[in-house]
C-alpha cells in the first residue's frame, strides 16, 4: 500500500479530530511517514494495535500489581537525553522502572504528551510497543526521531558527510576571519545592544560597561561616560536603527547590536579576537547577501511568551537568526528534503535550531538560552551553525548507537489527547505522561521556531495550559485535563495503571490535577517524588503534598467493581470498593492505609458518582474493624496481612524503623495534613515541647484557618501524664470523633449563617469545617446550602480543595436534577 497517498485520501475525516495541526495538506504529507509516524492524527493506530497488542479478556484477565516503590538514579545526562533539547523531559531510565514494573513484554504504552518519546525509548529498549501523541508537531517529530529502528549508521554518516561538505563550501567565507594572515575559523561572535543613557541621551555599547574580563563578571551598575550618572541597563533605553527587511519587502525598526568578539579557532588552538576592519566588511556583505532557499517568513503567534521581544523589533521567526546563520540553516534544509535520510537528518536540523537562534545568553564560563522563554539578552552568542550541526549530528549517532530494536515498535500520532478516537477502548496496558501544568511553560510558543521550519505548526485550541492569551484559567486548564484523563481512561485496560509526573508547585494546579483523575474515573493510590539531590524515588507520605516533581499512580477500576457498584448506585458496595483499593496499595505502612484516608477515598468515590453516603467516620471505622484487620493503625485486607508481617520483620533485621523511614518526607499544607502527620508521628507517646519542635520544622500551612497545635492535639488525641498519644480503644476514638465532628459542625453552621446574611466574600475559612459540613449536607440533601455557602467563599477556597469541590459539582448536579 502507498501509505502516503492513503493518508493524504484520509485528511478530510483525520481534520474533523481535535488538535488536528495547522499546515498545507503537502506540507503534512511532505512530514509524514505512515504508518508509523504522520504529522497529524494517525489512522493506522487500530491496524497497529491489532498486530502487536493483546485484546482485553475480562474472564481471563489476572493482571495484578501495587504502585511502584523504589529507587530511580538517572540524572540529566547521556546520549540519549543529550540528543535533542526539549522544554521539559523525564530520563528514559527513569521510566524504564516504571515500564518495567507495571507491564510485561510486548505490552502496549501509552503517552499522550510524549514530548522528545522518552516514554517510548524506555518502552522499545524494554522490548514493549508504544503509542505516542503529541499536541505538538514538533514534539511528535522530536518522538519519531528517537523511537525509530536503527538505521544504516555507515550510509548515513556518509550523507552527513556529504551534505556538510557542501555547505561548508557554499558557507565558508561568512564565518571565516584571519589572526596574523592566517586563516581564522568563526565558532562564536559575541554581540552586544546598544543603550542610550537615560540622563544624557549618550549611546553607550552595554559591553563596554558591564563586562569585566578581568574578574570575569557582568556588573550591573555603572558609570555613564559622557555624564559620569550612576546608570543601570534598566534605567537606559534601547537604541534602534532602520533596515529594509528583503523577506517582508518593508523597513523595519530593530535593535542596534555591535559585535564586539570573536571565538574561534586556528588550526588545533582556540582563541579570540576583536572584531577589526575585514571582519565589519564581511558583515556588511553577509548583510547585503539574498538567500537563495526557503526559510519561514512568519509572524510570531500571539500568546503570553511569543511576542515577549515585540518591543525589540523581532516579531518574525526569520528575525532570531543572524543572516549568515539563517542562510546556513536554509542551505542544510534545502539538501535535507532530498536525502533519503531525511528523518534522520532533519531530526538533527532541529535540533540546532534554537541554539542557532539570538537567545543564547553570554555568560562567563558558558552560554545557553533562558530555559522556557524566549528571551533575547543584551549580551548574544551568535553560534555558527556547521560546527553545531556537527555536533548534534555526532549526538545522533550515539542515540542511534543506544537503541536496541531494528524493527519498528512505536507508532506516533499528531494531536490532542482531549481527543483519543482514533485509539479503541481498553486496549492500552499503561499508560506514562508528563502532561503540561498551569502556566509553567508555554509549550506552542516555545515550539513555534522549530514547527515554522517544518511549516507545520500546533493547533494549540486544545493546549492543556494556562494562558492569558489564550484566555485560558485555572478552570478551563482543569476541564483540558479532564478532558484527556477521560480518553486515558477510556483506552485503558480495567485494573491497570497510569503514572503522571507532575511539575508544579502551586497547590490550586496540584489539586485541579487529582480531582480531574478521580472525576476521569481513576482511583489515586499513591503519590511519589523523584529527589533530584538524592535522584531516588521515594514515596512521600501526606495526602495534598505540594512539590515538584512528583509522580502520581492510579488505577482504573476493574470492570466488575464499576458494574457492580452502578447497578445498585453504590448501595452496600463500599466493602467492595475499600476491598479493591487497598488490594491495589503497597503492603507497607502507607498513608493511605489509615482510616481517615480510605473515609476520604470513600467519600471521593462515592460523591463524584452522586451515591448517597450512607456512612460517617464513626460507622465506616466499625466496617473496616468488622472486615479488615489493624495493624499499626493502619488497615489491610486478609491476604496482605502476612506480608506485611513479613515485611516488619525485614525491616527491623536491617534495624529500620518503618513509620519513621519515610516520615520526615511528609508535607504539611493544611489541617488534614498536619493531623496525619501527627497521627504518624505519635506511633509512641510524646511531649508537647518534642512535637512542636518536629511540627514546626515540616508545617507550610497555606490557605487554611487551622486551631494551634496545642488545639489540635486536645481535641484529637489523647493527653496523659503530659505527653499525648494516639487514641487507642474503640471508646477513646469514638469519643475524640463525636467531639470533633460537633466542633467542626458549629463552625461550619455559624460560616453558613454568614454566607445567608451578609454580602462579603468569606476570605478565611478552616477547611476541615467545610468538609464536614458539606458531608453532613450532602446526607441530609441540603445541596442548596452548599451552593449558598459556595457562592459566599472566595473562588479559591474551592479551586485549592477538590474535595469541596466534590461536593459542589455533586450539588450543583443534585439541584439541576430537581428543578
Amino acid at each position: 500500500m502507498d501509505y502516503k497517498e492513503d493518508l493524504r485520501k484520509k485528511l478530510p475525516e483525520l481534520k474533523k479530530i481535535e488538535g488536528f495541526p495547522i499546515g498545507e495538506d503537502d506540507d503534512i504529507i511532505n512530514l509524514s511517514n505512515p504508518p508509523f509516524y504522520t504529522a497529524c492524527p494517525n489512522p493506522y493506530i487500530e491496524e497497529f494495535l491489532d498486530t502487536n497488542g493483546t485484546k482485553y479478556e475480562e474472564s481471563s484477565d489476572n493482571y495484578h500489581r501495587e504502585p511502584f516503590i523504589g529507587d530511580v538514579s538517572e540524572g540529566k545526562n547521556g546520549a540519549v537525553y543529550n540528543a535533542h533539547s526539549y522544554h521539559t523531559k523525564v530520563p528514559y531510565k527513569a521510566i524504564n522502572k516504571f515500564i518495567e514494573h507495571f507491564t510485561n513484554e510486548n505490552d502496549v504504552i501509552l503517552d499522550g504528551f510524549s514530548g522528545t518519546g522518552s516514554a517510548g525509548f524506555s518502552a522499545n529498549h524494554l522490548n514493549r510497543y508504544a503509542i505516542l501523541n503529541d499536541l505538538g508537531s514538533a514534539a511528535s517529530m522530536i518522538s519519531y526521531g528517537y523511537t525509530k529502528p536503527i538505521n544504516k549508521l555507515d550510509r548515513l554518516k556518509e550523507e552527513f558527510s556529504r551534505i556538510f561538505d557542501e555547505v561548508e563550501k557554499e558557507t565558508k567565507w561568512m564565518f571565516s576571519s584571519s589572526i596574523a594572515s592566517q586563516e581564522y575559523e568563526i565558532q562564536n561572535t559575541i554581540w552586544s545592544d546598544n543603550f542610550l543613557c537615560n540622563f544624557c541621551d549618550y549611546e553607550y555599547v552595554f559591553s563596554d560597561l558591564s563586562l569585566d574580563f578581568e574578574k570575569k563578571k557582568i556588573i550591573s551598575n555603572y558609570k555613564c561616560p559622557s555624564c559620569n550618572a550612576d546608570i543601570s541597563k534598566s534605567s537606559s533605553h534601547n537604541v534602534f536603527i532602520e533596515t529594509f527587511d528583503e523577506s517582508l519587502g518593508k523597513t523595519v525598526k530593530i535593535g542596534k547590536k555591535t559585535q564586539i568578539l570573536i571565538q574561534g579557532k586556528q588550526g588545533k588552538s582556540r582563541n579570540e579576537k576583536i572584531p577589526d576592519e575585514l571582519d565589519f566588511e564581511i558583515q556588511e556583505k553577509i548583510d547585503n547577501l539574498k538567500i537563495p532557499y526557503w526559510f519561514p517568513i512568519i509572524r510570531m503567534p500571539e500568546g503570553d511568551e511569543s511576542r515577549r521581544n515585540d518591543p525589540l523589533g523581532y516579531k518574525y521567526v526569520h528575525q532570531f537568526f543572524t543572516k549568515r546563520n539563517l542562510y546556513t540553516l536554509a542551505a542544510i534544509l534545502n539538501r535535507i528534503e532530498k536525502s533519503p535520510f531525511y528523518y534522520d537528518l532533519l531530526f538533527v536540523f532541529q535540533s540546532c535550531i534554537q541554539r542557532a537562534t539570538i537567545t543564547n545568553r553570554f555568560r562567563f564560563g558558558g552560554t545557553g538560552g533562558l530555559s522556557g522563554t524566549l528571551y533575547v539578552p543584551s549580551l548574544i552568542v551568535e553560534r555558527a551553525v556547521l560546527p553545531l550541526f556537527k555536533n548534534k549530528f555526532r549526538d545522533y549517532v550515539k542515540l542511534t548507537e543506544n537503541k536496541s530494536w531494528v524493527d519498528s515498535k512505536t507508532i506516533l500520532t499528531n494531536q490532542s489527547t482531549t481527543d483519543l478516537q482514533n485509539i479503541p477502548k481498553n486496549s492500552i496496558d499503561y499508560i506514562f505522561t508528563d502532561p503540561p501544568f498551569g502556566s509553567n511553560l508555554m509549550y506552542s510558543e516555545l515550539s513555534f521556531w522549530w514547527e515554522a521550519w517544518l511549516k507545520v505548526i500546533s493547533n494549540n485550541k486544545k493546549e492543556a495550559i494556562m494562558n492569558k492569551t489564550q484566555n485560558k484559567k485555572l478552570n478551563d486548564y482543569g476541564e483540558l485535563m479532564l478532558d484527556s484523563f477521560k480518553q486515558y481512561n477510556r483506552v485503558l485496560k480495567p485494573n491497570r495503571w497510569i503514572s503522571v509526573v507532575f511539575h508544579n508547585s502551586k497547590s490550586s494546579v496540584w489539586n485541579s490535577i487529582q480531582e480531574s483523575l478521580g472525576r476521569a474515573g481513576f482511583i489515586v493510590a499513591q503519590v511519589g517524588v523523584i529527589d533530584k539531590k538524592q535522584e531516588s524515588f521515594k514515596q512521600i507520605t501526606a495526602p495534598g503534598a505540594v512539590s515538584n516533581d512528583l509522580v502520581i499512580s492510579a488505577y482504573k477500576p476493574s470492570d466488575s467493581l464499576i458494574r457492580d457498584i452502578d447497578k445498585s448506585s453504590g448501595l452496600q458496595m463500599e466493602l467492595n470498593f475499600i476491598d479493591e483499593f487497598l488490594s491495589n496499595l503497597p503492603v507497607r505502612a502507607v498513608i493511605e492505609r489509615t482510616s481517615k484516608m480510605l473515609y476520604s477515598k470513600y467519600l471521593s468515590f462515592y460523591i463524584q458518582r452522586s451515591y448517597e453516603i450512607n456512612y460517617n467516620s464513626t460507622n465506616f471505622y466499625e466496617l473496616l474493624k468488622n472486615n479488615f484487620t489493624e495493624e499499626n493503625g493502619f488497615w489491610f485486607n486478609s491476604n496482605q496481612l502476612n506480608s506485611y508481617i513479613e515485611y516488619k520483620k525485614h525491616l527491623k533485621l536491617e534495624g529500620i524503623d518503618e513509620v519513621q523511614s519515610g516520615l520526615m518526607m511528609l508535607f504539611v499544607s493544611d489541617e488534614k495534613s498536619a493531623l496525619l502527620w501527627l497521627y504518624n508521628y505519635l506511633k509512641s507517646p510524646k511531649s508537647f515541647a518534642e512535637i512542636h519542635t518536629a511540627f514546626t520544622q515540616i508545617a507550610n500551612i497555606q490557605d487554611d484557618s487551622v486551631p494551634e497545635l496545642v488545639n489540635l492535639l486536645e481535641d484529637n488525641f489523647i493527653k496523659e501524664n503530659n505527653v499525648f498519644r494516639r487514641p487507642t480503644s474503640e471508646e477513646e476514638r469514638g469519643s475524640v470523633n463525636v467531639k470533633r465532628e460537633k466542633a467542626l459542625l458549629r463552625e461550619f453552621e455559624s460560616l453558613l449563617l454568614r454566607a445567608k446574611s451578609e454580602r462579603k466574600k468569606i476570605k478565611e475559612v478552616r477547611k476541615e469545617a467545610l468538609v464536614h459540613g458539606f458531608e453532613v449536607c450532602y446526607k441530609a440533601k441540603r445541596f442548596k446550602d452548599i451552593l449558598v455557602l459556595e457562592e459566599r467563599l472566595d473562588k479559591k477556597i474551592i479551586e485549592n480543595s477538590s474535595e469541596l469541590n466534590d461536593f459542589v459539582e455533586a450539588a450543583k448536579i443534585m439541584v439541576e436534577g430537581i428543578s
